[in-house]
């Protein structure tokens, strides 16, 4: 019996290694976790960058509409509202937005403005280049704006009032010449503070 003993008990210690039978020894790994090779951190993917937002472009039209001649500015003339149709010089000229007025004098002579804004140009590069017809006519300078001029064709004269990117145009058929060029020096000093009258406070 000492000797069944002593064998059993060899039996139960003699062997190092797992237990077949013993389910929670069964499955270990031999290896150490500390020789499994490390796993490279994920590289994560820069977000997309939002594209900028870029303002809406200013409306050009109460630009122009700011700087148009009113009722009140031509009442001393004694003329009533006439046809806004644009005419003269640069009143072919799509590349700008404009805003035009006219009256019409008793005698039948005629009063027109346009006021134009031109976004990718300086005004007084407008007048510089403009091909009016005719031939150039002296008029007083007026203070604040970029650059002037004024031509006469006949009995039709026309005036240019440039400041920034805004062209202030003002065109008088009358019977003579003198009348007309007479007519566009009396509303020169209206044209040129409105041109250059800084904008309303809102």
């Amino acid at each position: 019996m000492v000797a069944l003993a002593a064998v059993a008990l060899v039996g139960l210690t003699g062997c190092d290694g797992p237990d077949p039978n013993n389910l929670e020894t069964y499955y270990d790994d031999p290896v150490s976790s500390a020789t499994q090779p490390a796993r490279a951190p994920e590289v994560q993917e820069p977000a997309p960058k939002a594209a900028p937002v870029t303002p809406p472009a200013p409306d050009p039209g109460p630009l122009a509409e700011r700087a148009l001649l009113t009722d009140q500015d031509v009442a001393e003339e004694g003329v009533e509202r006439g046809t806004d149709a644009a005419s003269g010089c640069l009143s072919g000229d799509t590349s700008a937005t404009s805003r035009t007025v006219s009256w019409r004098y008793p005698s039948g002579s005629v009063l027109r403005h346009r006021v134009a804004v031109y976004p990718d140009q300086r005004g007084a590069d407008v007048v510089a280049n403009a091909e009016c017809a005719g031939h150039p006519v002296e008029i007083p300078a007026q203070a604040g704006v970029d650059r002037q001029g004024a031509w006469c064709e006949g009995k039709t004269c026309t005036v240019l009032l440039a400041k920034g990117a805004l062209v202030s145009g003002l065109t008088v058929s009358a019977s003579t010449e003198a009348r007309a060029v007479d007519a566009a020096k009396r509303l020169l000093p209206a044209m040129a503070a409105k041109l250059t009258a800084p904008p309303a406070q809102p």
